[in-house]
């Protein structure tokens, strides 16, 4: 059973708007996450080894939604809320706790724009309410040449090969019923992109991964893509790293050596792989032709 918690403040501002994200506000209506993905970066003692066993429900969050989207609102300071920063918005107990759906419900209300991320289908089940806040948001004024709605959803994934899926994101949705819902998505008219975030390295970034999954997007018909690598934090029990290595030992002892080579000193790939990395998602991009940032349909780059 997750805890029961009282938080002070739920809606956060963030100090500079990332150009990936576009988040001027963060809302984590959970703590921790039950889908607990290996690689995450919330990882650490804080939450322990199974993140599930931390996950924690904030009791009060709608009502100091209600309360601090008021007050922004009323001094005209709109932005795009991203779901969510820290967590999956749409967990397993949203089924059954609906925070995620009351927090739509509220957001709508003071006409708030969206930025949902997730590795869940359950999604599908609020398209009434983002198609509502999709047409009644009041957008940024600085976004108006990449944004013309209110509603942005990115699935995030890793892989779409089940077995690795299994290995490094064991809780969350299944990467083919996450496909089936970002189709459905992109069919209801919403802005829908997906987050490779992170492609994991000599696994989900071979070029015979590369080639299905980007084939695999653009028949899906999206909007965008999101590419980006792994990093890895900490070297206590819970910490990503830790559970990382012990997961590449375990399954695959032939990249043991590379993974510890680049991140025994380090939370990050080498820079030789990250210009690589990047070279290689500008060019699938370009091949496929999916835009590598949010914007809406229509607009071309100089």
């Amino acid at each position: 059973m997750p805890k029961k918690i009282e938080v002070k403040s739920v809606l956060n501002k963030t100090r500079r708007r990332d150009d990936w994200f576009l988040d001027d506000y963060t809302l984590n209506l959970y703590s921790s996450c039950s889908f607990n993905c290996l690689y995450c970066y919330i990882r650490g003692s804080k939450y322990g080894t199974n993140l599930e066993e931390s996950l924690s429900i904030k009791t009060n969050a709608l009502e100091l939604l209600d309360r601090q989207l008021f007050n922004r609102a009323k001094k005209g300071q709109y932005g795009i809320i991203v779901l969510s920063s820290a967590t999956d918005p749409y967990l397993q107990i949203e089924r059954e706790y609906q925070m995620t759906r009351g927090a739509l419900e509220i957001i709508n209300k003071f006409r708030f724009p969206v930025h949902i991320i997730t590795k869940s289908d359950l999604i599908t089940r609020d398209f009434d309410l983002l198609h509502r806040i999709n047409n009644r948001a009041i957008l940024p004024n600085d976004l108006g040449d990449r944004l013309d709605k209110g509603v942005i959803v990115s699935f995030s994934f890793s892989t779409l090969d089940e077995n690795v899926a299994n290995i490094f994101e064991k809780g969350a949705t299944k990467p083919n019923k996450r496909l089936k819902a970002m189709i459905k998505t992109r069919q209801e008219g919403f802005l829908t992109g997906a987050s490779l975030m992170p492609l994991l390295p000599f696994i989900s970034d071979t070029t015979e991964h590369l080639d299905l999954l980007f084939s695999t997007l653009k028949e899906s018909n999206i909007d965008y893509v999101l590419p980006a690598t792994l990093s890895l934090f900490g070297n206590e029990k819970a910490a990503s790293k830790t559970l990382v290595m012990k997961a590449i030992k375990k399954h695959y002892p032939e990249l043991e050596k590379k993974y510890l080579s680049y991140f025994m000193k380090s939370s990050e790939m080498p820079q030789f792989y990250k210009k690589a990395f990047s070279q290689k998602m500008t060019e699938l991009c370009n091949e496929f032709h999916l835009k590598n940032r949010i914007e809406k349909r229509g607009i071309t780059k100089p």
